[in-house]
Parts: structure tokens; C-alpha cells; sequence
């Protein structure tokens, strides 16, 4: 069975569809069957892996009951549109409708080893249902003075998930994203993440550069677009496949990282 990872941030602008998508292919390239879920009604997670805004069918269609999850995967990702935002409304008066997307991925997460979903910057229904879907979540914030407030909201969303509906829901790590570490503000700001939430900030920070949105617009992953810009998702991927304990593609990935780094 599949591990599943939600990936979330309080708020929208922090890195999150980037960083779901360059995960997805740092652990494709370790080795490990990797699917995309695009859960939020912008599509940029989709639009990121290159599926033509028409694609049908899409996560809308999964969670109003239309389609399957496993005819809805396009080419790695099972994509989303506007009509995810419909698709929600729907669920608001549905029985159990927490437990929708975790019902419409059993059988997906019999055929891959890790699916990633890429939730909304909002904390309602569809993050929710992200949540009680996985067993891991990582929260995405960037480098500024309101993020630890906000790392805090997302926080007690993960544990209202956890004691209420998934109680195997645990936090695989908080993520520090587009920081310019060279501004005193960036580096305080993680310094009061590591304060406030000690190992479970990951040590790798993911650096601005203007490579990334040129990386999504291209609609190509950034091991492809700039192998250069890599680097910093090569240490994620390092990072967090230690985190989960694998060790076979944990080496690939270690492989990975040393092509990347500047040589001595």
C-alpha cells in the first residue's frame, strides 16, 4: 500500500504545488512508483505536469462519485479544474464526507508507492479530506513574520484530523520554502520555527530563484528545466525518504544528490 503524503500550507504563495511536484520526481527518480493529486480548483499542480486544462476526468468527477480515481490518472497525476470547487460544495451536505477521497484512493494505493496531494491554501473541506487520506502530511510556510502563526493553525488542523477522523495521521516534517536566506528576516524566521517545532523542521530550506515559476510555466520538473536548481530538491528528497525509512531508494537518492553538488 501506497504512503500517502498531504502537502499543505496555510496560506497560498509559499511553494507548495512546486514543491509537490519536484518531490514527485525526486522519488520517481529513487525508484518509487509516485502519483500526484491535485486537490486544489486552481490546477497548478496539473497545468505543472503539462495536462491539457480539458482533461477528463479529473478529481471532481472522483469525488462527486462520477468517475474512478484510477481512470482518472493522467499521465502521473490525477488533475483538478474548477470543478473540484463544485465538487466540494457537493460534499458539504454528504454523510461521511470526510472520508470521501480516502475511500476513492484504495485502489490506487494498491498499484503505487507514494502518493503525494497537493491541497488547497486553505484549511476547509478538500484539505481535510487530504488529510484523513494520508498518513503523513508536510506543511509548507515561507520566510516571513506572520509564518509561525500560521504553521500553528495548519498544526491544530493536523491534530483535529488526527484525533478525530485519522489517528494515524502523524506530521513528517515542516518545510521552509522560497526563503532568501542571505536577509537577517529569513534566517530568524527559521530560527523560530526550529524554536517552536524543533526536529520536525527539516533541515533543508528551499531557496528563492526565479527558476522555479519558469520551471512551472515551461510545465517541466526542475531536474529537467535546470538540473543545476536541483540541488535543493535532491536534499529534500534525501531528507524525507530518510524520514520515512527507506533505505533502497534512500541510496538512489543519495546517488542523485551527489551528481548535483558542486564538485570540490
Amino acid at each position: 500500500m501506497a504512503i500517502t503524503i498531504a502537502i499543505l500550507s496555510q496560506k497560498g504563495g509559499t511553494g507548495k504545488t512546486t514543491l509537490t511536484r519536484s518531490l514527485a520526481d525526486g522519488l520517481t527518480r529513487a525508484g518509487l512508483n509516485t502519483l500526484a493529486i491535485d486537490s486544489d480548483p486552481q490546477g497548478n499542480l496539473s497545468e505543472y505536469f503539462g495536462v491539457p486544462a480539458e482533461a477528463y476526468p479529473t478529481l471532481g468527477e472522483v469525488l462527486a462519485g462520477r468517475e474512478k480515481a484510477v481512470d482518472a490518472i493522467h499521465d502521473g497525476v490525477i488533475p483538478a479544474n474548477l470543478g473540484l470547487a463544485e465538487a466540494e460544495l457537493m460534499l458539504a451536505g454528504k454523510i461521511g464526507r470526510e472520508l470521501t477521497l480516502r475511500s476513492a484512493l484504495r485502489e490506487p494505493k494498491r498499484h503505487h508507492d507514494v502518493i503525494l496531494i497537493d491541497c488547497p491554501p486553505t484549511l476547509g473541506l478538500l484539505t481535510v479530506n487530504a488529510l484523513v487520506a494520508s498518513d503523513r502530511a508536510i506543511l509548507s510556510t515561507e520566510a516571513e513574520h506572520f509564518s509561525e502563526q500560521g504553521a500553528e493553525q495548519a498544526m491544530e488542523v493536523i491534530n483535529l484530523a488526527r484525533e478525530n477522523l485519522n489517528p494515524d495521521l502523524e506530521l513528517l516534517g515542516i518545510m521552509l520554502n522560497i526563503a532568501d536566506m542571505r536577509t537577517r528576516h529569513a534566517r530568524r524566521t527559521l530560527e523560530l520555527l526550529r524554536e517552536e517545532f524543533g526536529d520536525l523542521v527539516f533541515d533543508t530550506v528551499i531557496r528563492r530563484s526565479i527558476v522555479y515559476p519558469e520551471s512551472a510555466r515551461a510545465g517541466r520538473p526542475i531536474y529537467e528545466f535546470n538540473r543545476r536548481k536541483a540541488l535543493d530538491y535532491a536534499r529534500l528528497t534525501v531528507e524525507v525518504l530518510e524520514r520515512l525509512d527507506l533505505p533502497g531508494p534512500l541510496g538512489r537518492a543519495r546517488k542523485t544528490l551527489r551528481e548535483l553538488e558542486p564538485k570540490s
